[in-house]
């Protein structure tokens, strides 16, 4: 695969590139999956991806693997012991805004039947297939995320302003923002 061209941003790491190839724009209807992502779009929140990415294996492991159901009953025990791990991101508002997401997650499934449903629907289910010659031409953020972003917001969601939300659009595939010459850009 390494002769294949791929967009730019994940070029020089191994494990950045298996990312790009395997996971990112790939669309995401599944509800775990589309909580697991929104998490670590939380966490990356003023840091880089890959360093995220390298932890992302001991987050699911800390968080009993991104299940919002158990995550969503996260007691102060709980939330110090995370505190405390160091092979996660220890940001105590970005740890208890995950638990705070979980209980808004739930409510969401209750009214829509499934995040998907709700998330999706912003779209009509159809991603959207960007035209980037370069990675350096995608936006951080939309009209759309702005719109999402609100009603996340609203709906009492924390930590997802625009650019996370775009950045788990083109993470779950709502959005292709391959550059046109990457191998995956047809693909996903």
């Amino acid at each position: 695969m390494s002769s294949k061209h791929k967009c730019g941003w994940c070029l020089g790491d191994p494990l950045y590139e298996a990312y790009h190839d395997k996971e990112w724009g790939v669309p995401v209807f599944d509800d775990s999956t589309l909580f697991e992502f929104l998490t670590l779009e939380t966490f990356q929140a003023g840091l880089s991806w890959i360093t995220v990415l390298r932890k992302r294996e001991n987050f699911r492991e800390a968080f009993d693997g991104f299940n919002y159901k158990i995550i969503a009953g996260y007691k102060p025990p709980k939330i110090d012991a995370l505190l405390l791990n160091p092979n996660i991101i220890r940001n105590k508002l970005k740890i208890q805004a995950t638990v705070t997401n979980a209980q808004a997650f739930l409510k969401i499934q209750e009214e829509f039947g499934s995040f998907s449903d709700y998330i999706w629907g912003f779209i009509d289910g159809k991603p959207i297939k960007n035209v980037l010659k370069s990675h350096k031409d995608a936006p951080a953020n939309t009209p759309l995320s702005d719109t999402i972003s609100k009603d996340l917001k609203q709906r009492g969601f924390k930590f997802v302003g625009t650019t996370v939300v775009y950045a788990h659009m083109q993470a779950t595939g709502m959005v292709n923002d391959h550059e046109i010459g990457c191998f995956r850009y047809n693909e996903v």
